[in-house]
């Protein structure tokens, strides 16, 4: 019986390798048999975190991207847009001006026509004008004129201008009864100093009232100041008229440009020169316009119609170099439409449009690509390739950027794995990877969405959470080792050891003001915890204590 007994004994001895190195095989496929059930839930998850870099990180890159290229496109487009407008209005403008210019022009070489080859009629019109004076003198009952028949003796059409400006004869019919304070206020006033006065004037250029032709006046007061003899010569039929005629210019102008409504020359009643039709004077705006003009010989615009189409009429005050009589200043009204400018200003809209839209679907691509290209390194620079939480790099900015602020709490959760070494050396690498991303996963959901979660590196954790009190730290801290335990089942176990979490609490400023002192403090309580079992959390004390 002995002899048996120590021979069942030695065999045992001699078998126990092999027993122990069955047991550890069993072991191990216990492990990969419960990780195939029990972990099932967590290493569900066969996607990476990076692979919804795309559709979360480069998505908002892209859209940062396009939005800052569409800004710059835009605004790029816009400035040439506005620059082609403002060049177009310029042109217009230029345009207009060499108009000006013309018609300037022209009524300059008529009075120095004038100025140099009519001196001969000013001197005429003076001598007739004290003839008419002598006569006046001789015989001052003007009712027993004959002016038609001094018409025909002079050549010249002769009127007496009473003493409240009012043309009480003349030979032109028509102009009887003309009242210079109610149609030509200036003049009336010009009149009223010819006549204190008492010499002989005489003026260039101006308008007959009633027909709108151009004419050339005379003035010269009676002796008793009762009247002023006017004489008026026609200027059309004079050779140097024909010669010179601005009109033709005018009309030039109009024809040759389907932008030119009208020209006018402007004496200072307003009246218009060369009218073969009844001379108008202005009203309301354009009246308002030309006398702001003529006041001030600042350029004004007045956009009114024009034949029930829009127009714009412009007010240029001329001052003739020749003339020293009260026609010696006029008025340019210019009216002329839009059309063209409108037509130039439309293309150059949609030529805008079209180029902005190729601009902005070019640099959407752009974006695009680009975005595709760095997005996955920036996002590795500030996030863990591995579960897709924040890194340290992140960390660090964050919670200097949170103790930085003036007022509030804020709690930091120091989270490790327990026991997680044990995964890697009995199931591998890769298993050990699935498990940090389960358990990265229910940190971030236990955390909510208030706070943020980060991996420092293997299997630390970190977690921050803003304005928190002591109270919804711990409340947060159970939720994650409930979460986590779910997820790893408790009864998964090697050698005793099961998979679980354990945290360390600190809360600013009550822990520490600035990231080392409350990361170590933290880090402190983690420690506590694992001194405890582990598989709990440890509010962080100075004195040392839970």
């Amino acid at each position: 019986m002995e002899e048996n007994n120590g021979s069942n004994y030695i065999k045992f001895i001699a078998s126990f390798p092999a027993k122990i190195m069955q047991f550890r095989q069993g072991s191990t496929s216990a492990i990969k048999r419960l990780a195939g059930t029990a972990f099932t839930p967590l290493f569900r998850q066969e996607r990476s975190p990076l692979s919804n870099v795309k559709s979360r990180f480069q998505f908002k890159l892209a859209s940062a991207l396009i939005l800052f290229a569409m800004l710059i496109s835009t605004l790029v487009a816009t400035s040439d847009h506005l620059r082609m407008k403002n060049q177009a209005i310029a042109n217009t403008e230029k345009q207009i001006e060499l108009y000006e210019k013309s018609v300037r022009n022209a009524l300059d070489t008529l009075d120095k026509a004038y100025y140099l080859f009519g001196e001969n009629l000013a001197k005429r019109m003076k001598e007739i004008s004290y003839e008419l004076i002598v006569k006046y003198e001789a015989d001052p009952r003007l009712d027993e004129w004959d002016f038609q028949r001094l018409k025909e003796a002079y050549r010249f059409d002769v009127y007496m201008i009473n003493e409240e400006n009012k043309i009480v004869y003349s030979s032109y019919l028509p102009d009887i009864g003309l009242d210079f304070n109610d149609c030509c206020g200036k003049l009336a006033k010009v009149l009223d100093e010819r006549r204190a006065g008492g010499g002989f004037y005489h003026d260039g250029i101006d308008t007959e009232q009633y027909s709108g032709k151009l004419k050339k006046y005379s003035y010269l007061a009676t002796g008793d100041k009762k009247y002023i003899v006017q004489l008026g010569y026609s200027l059309e039929n004079s050779p140097i008229f024909k010669e010179f005629d601005f009109s033709r210019t005018v009309d030039g102008l109009i024809q040759g440009n389907p932008s030119i409504n009208e020209i006018q020359v402007l004496n200072l009643a307003s009246r218009r020169l060369g009218s073969s039709e009844r001379g108008e004077i202005l009203q309301g705006d354009r009246k308002q316009a030309f006398d702001a003009a003529f006041a001030t010989g600042t350029t004004t615009e007045y956009k009114g119609t024009w034949n029930g189409e829009p127009a714009v009429y412009r007010y240029v005050r001329h001052e003739s170099q020749y003339d020293e009589g009260v026609t010696k200043v006029k008025v340019l009204e210019i009216v002329y439409n839009e059309k063209e400018l409108d037509r130039v200003l439309d293309v150059n809209t949609r030529t805008f449009l079209s180029q902005l839209l190729g601009i902005l679907v070019v640099a959407a691509g752009l974006s695009l690509l680009i975005a595709g290209w760095v997005a996955k390194p920036m996002y590795l620079a500030f996030h863990d390739s591995l579960t897709g939480l924040k890194n340290r790099a992140s960390f660090e900015d964050d919670i200097r950027a949170a103790l930085a602020k003036p007022a509030g709490t804020l709690g930091l959760l120091m989270i490790d794995l327990d026991n997680f070494k044990v995964v890697n050396d009995r199931l591998g690498h890769e298993a050990g990877d699935r498990l940090l991303r389960g358990v990265a996963r229910e940190i971030r959901a236990a955390v909510g969405s208030e706070a943020y979660a980060y991996r420092l590196g293997g299997d630390e954790f970190v977690a921050l959470l803003p304005s928190a009190t002591l109270r919804e730290a711990e409340a947060t801290a159970s939720r994650v080792l409930s979460s986590v335990r779910r997820t790893i089942s408790a009864e998964v176990e090697s050698f005793g050891q099961a998979i679980t979490v354990s945290i360390g609490i600190a809360l600013s400023p009550e822990h520490g003001a600035d990231p080392r002192t409350l990361c170590r403090n933290a880090d402190t309580a983690l420690y506590k915890s694992k001194e405890l079992g582990k598989n709990t959390y440890c509010v962080y004390q100075p004195d040392g204590g839970r």
